[in-house]
């Protein structure tokens, strides 16, 4: 069983940048983001291989937002740079059951409680 925690959400102004970090309690293989907005559902944001080589970015953040991770420190990061009030949502981390990127939820069985991203204009 992986435990997820994620942290470094928090209120932003529009154009703003924010960290997010996800803390893993063992080793994972591809891992990946996800957003959910008041009112919606969950949405993939980017994916990344277990050796970080490879990523993989929804067309909304394309651009703007960069996945990164540390296997030594066993963690992940999401870079959110120019944020719109559009980003607004809770955030969660998931690790994936093979090594290669996916948006393809059911194909994550592990995920943190989420942290919240507001953005106002």
């Amino acid at each position: 069983q992986v435990h997820l925690v994620e942290s470094g959400g928090g209120l932003v102004q529009a154009g703003d940048s924010l960290r997010l970090s996800c803390a893993a309690s063992e080793r994972t293989l591809a891992m990946g983001w996800f957003r959910q907005a008041p009112g919606k559902e969950r949405e993939f944001v980017a994916s990344i291989t277990w050796s970080g080589g490879t990523t993989l970015y929804a067309d909304s953040v394309k651009g703007r937002f960069r996945i990164s991770r540390d296997n030594v420190k066993r963690s992940l990061f999401l870079q959110m740079n120019s944020l719109q009030p559009d980003d607004t949502a809770v955030y969660f981390c998931a690790a994936a059951s093979h090594l290669e990127t996916t948006a393809n939820q059911r194909e994550y069985p592990y995920w943190g409680q989420g942290t919240r991203v507001t953005v106002s204009s």
